[in-house]
C-alpha cells in the first residue's frame, strides 16, 4: 500500500499549531461531521491519512545519524540549514526549525490516529479490529519517536488535541508515555496477523518489533527477549540472503522488511511543504553534490559518513560497500564528476542516496521513492542478543542472534561472553545499522554517547530541546528540558 496524501476532514493539527495554507490545500469537511465514520470506507480513508505522516519521519532518520557520530552534517555551507548544523555540534537550541517540524509532524500523526479513536465506537463492521489495530500501531509509533526526542511530552489518548487544550495540557512523564505506548501495541498484536490487506500496512509482527524496542529502551530485558522471541520463533521473517540488494527499490518490502515506510515519485513538493512529498526527501538530501554519472542522482550533500564509521569495517565485511559510496573511487571507474561540499568526507549514506530511474515529480531531491526500512529483522536479531546478554539471561541465546546476523555475510562467529560481548553486539548494531537513523539512540540508552560524541553534556544532550514556540503558545507553562 503505498501511502497517498489525504487532506479531507483533518485540521492536521501540527503540535498545537494550525498548518500551514501550502498544507490544507482543499476545503476540510467538519471532523465531528455525522456524515463521516458512517462505513468501512471511511474508517480504511482516516487510517491512510493517519498513515500519511510517516513520511514526515525522515527528518528522525537523518537527525538519528547526524547527532550521533556515524556521520557529519555536510551540506553546502556551515550555514546550510543551520538547525542540522547545530545538531551536529551539539549546540542545538530550543530555537530550530527542524526539531520544531518534527515535533509538530509527529503530534500530527498522533492527532489523526486520536481522530480515528474518538469515534472508534461510531459504526462497527467485520474488519474494525485490524483498523483499530493498525491505528494503535501508528499512534505507539508517533508517540515513540516523540518521547526519543524530547522525553516528556504531552499524552492524549482517544481525542484529538484542539486549538485551546494547549493552556490545559502539561508534559507528560515519559514513563506513563511508555505505558501507553504499551498498550496501543499489546492491542495491535492481540488484533493484527502477520498478513495484511496491503503492502506496507502494519502487522502484528511490526507491533511485536516495536514493543520490543520500546522493552529495550526501558531496560525491561525479559519483556524484551520474550517478545522478541515470539516474534522470531513465528518464522514469518528471514534475513535476505545477499545483502547487497536490501535497499535498492526494486527490493522493497522483502523477506527481512518487519515495517517499512512507503515512498513514490508520483506527488512532488517544493521547500514550502517538505511534508507534502510522498519522495523521500531524506534521500535527496543525503544525495551527492552536483552529480553528473551512472546510476545516481545529485543531491545536497548532507548526512555525509565519517572517516571512524568507514574504518570500523573489516575489510572482509560485505556490508562496507552497501551502506558507504566512496565517491572518489566510484568517480574514478565510472568517469563520474561531482561537487564538494561542507566537510565533505568522500563517503554517502549508499542506502539512502538517489538511484536514477525515478520520475522525478516536482523538485527532484525531494521526490525520491526509495522506502525507509524503519524495522528490519537483522535489527529485530540485535536487539534480541542484546535483551539476553543484557539481562543476564543466557549469552548463549545472546551469541546465536548474533551470529546468525554475521553469517548472513560469510563473518566468523563471535565467541565472547558478558561485557565483552556486550561490546560485540553494540559494534554489530552500529555496523549493521548505519546510515539508518538508529545509532544516536543506541548511544543514548546504552550510556555511551558522552564518551562517543563530541560536544555531548550528560544530564543534557539525552534529549533535544522542547521547541520554544511550543512552550510559548502552552502559555510559557512548561518548564523547558534540562539545561537548555
Amino acid at each position: 500500500m503505498k501511502i497517498h496524501k489525504i487532506y479531507f476532514v483533518f485540521i492536521a493539527a501540527m503540535g498545537f499549531n494550525a498548518c500551514s495554507d501550502d498544507y490544507v490545500d482543499v476545503e476540510s469537511e467538519d471532523p465531528n461531521s455525522e456524515n463521516f465514520f458512517n462505513s468501512q470506507a471511511d474508517y480504511e480513508s482516516a487510517l491512510v491519512a493517519a498513515y500519511d505522516l510517516l513520511q514526515s519521519s525522515y527528518i528522525n532518520v537523518m537527525l538519528g545519524e547526524i547527532a550521533s557520530d556515524n556521520t557529519l552534517a555536510g551540506g553546502e555551507s556551515a550555514t546550510d540549514v543551520i538547525g542540522i548544523q547545530q545538531i551536529d555540534d551539539m549546540i542545538h537550541t530550543p530555537v530550530n526549525a527542524q526539531l520544531t517540524d518534527l515535533w509538530r509532524w509527529m503530534f500530527a500523526g498522533v492527532n489523526r490516529t486520536n481522530y480515528i479513536m474518538e469515534f472508534q465506537d461510531k459504526t462497527d463492521f467485520p474488519d474494525k479490529p485490524r483498523v483499530l489495530g493498525e491505528t494503535r500501531f501508528l499512534r505507539a509509533y508517533y508517540y515513540f519517536e516523540l518521547v526519543k526526542f524530547f522525553g516528556d511530552v504531552p499524552l492524549k489518548v482517544d481525542q484529538r488535541f484542539l486549538f485551546g487544550d494547549q493552556f490545559e495540557t502539561e508534559r507528560t512523564p515519559k514513563a506513563q508515555v511508555y505505558e501507553q505506548i504499551e498498550r496501543d501495541l499489546l492491542f495491535a498484536i492481540d488484533n493484527l496477523q502477520y498478513t495484511t490487506p496491503d503492502v506496507g500496512r502494519a502487522t502484528k509482527g511490526s507491533a511485536q518489533a516495536l514493543l520490543g524496542k520500546v522493552y529495550l529502551f526501558q531496560q525491561k530485558y525479559g519483556d524484551a527477549a520474550d517478545v522478541l522471541d515470539d516474534l522470531i520463533l513465528s518464522n514469518n521473517y528471514s534475513l535476505v540472503s545477499d545483502y547487497s540488494t536490501i535497499f535498492e527499490n526494486d527490493n522493497e518490502n522483502n523477506s527481512e522488511s518487519v515495517f517499512e515506510v512507503q515512498y513514490s515519485d508520483l506527488e512532488g513538493a517544493g521547500f514550502g511543504c517538505l511534508q507534502c512529498s510522498e519522495g523521500n526527501v531524506a534521500v535527496g538530501f543525503n544525495g551527492i553534490r552536483n552529480y553528473n554519472g551512472p546510476l545516481f542522482d545529485s543531491g545536497f550533500s548532507f548526512n555525509v559518513p565519517t572517516q571512524e564509521v568507514v574504518d570500523l569495517f573489516d575489510a572482509a565485511d560485505p556490508r562496507k560497500d552497501v551502506a558507504i559510496l566512496d565517491i572518489n573511487a566510484f568517480a574514478a571507474a565510472n568517469n563520474a564528476t561531482f561537487a564538494v561540499g561542507f566537510e565533505h568526507t568522500g563517503y554517502y549514506n549508499r542506502k539512502y542516496i538517489a538511484r536514477q530511474g525515478d520520475l522525478n515529480t516536482g523538485d527532484a531531491n525531494l521526490t525520491n521513492p526509495n522506502n525507509y526500512r524503519a524495522i528490519r529483522y537483522a535489527d529485530v536479531l540485535l536487539m534480541a542478543a542484546e535483551a539476553y546478554n543484557s539481562g543476564n539471561l543466557g549469552d548463549g541465546q545472546a551469541r546465536t542472534y548474533l551470529n546468525r546476523v554475521r553469517f548472513r555475510l560469510g563473518l566468523p562467529d563471535i565467541t565472547s561472553s558478558g561485557p565483552a560481548l556486550a561490546d560485540d553486539i553494540f559494534k554489530e548494531r552500529r555496523l549493521e545499522l548505519v546510515g539508518e537513523g538508529h545509532h544516536f539512540f543506541d548511544l543514548v540508552r546504552t550510556g555511551r554517547a558522552s564518551s562517543e560524541i563530541d560536544g555531548f553534556i550528560t544530564g543534557k544532550h539525552e534529549v533535544f530541546p522542547i521547541p520554544l514556540e511550543e512552550i510559548l503558545l502552552a502559555g510559557n507553562r512548561w518548564a523547558q528540558n534540562p539545561n537548555y
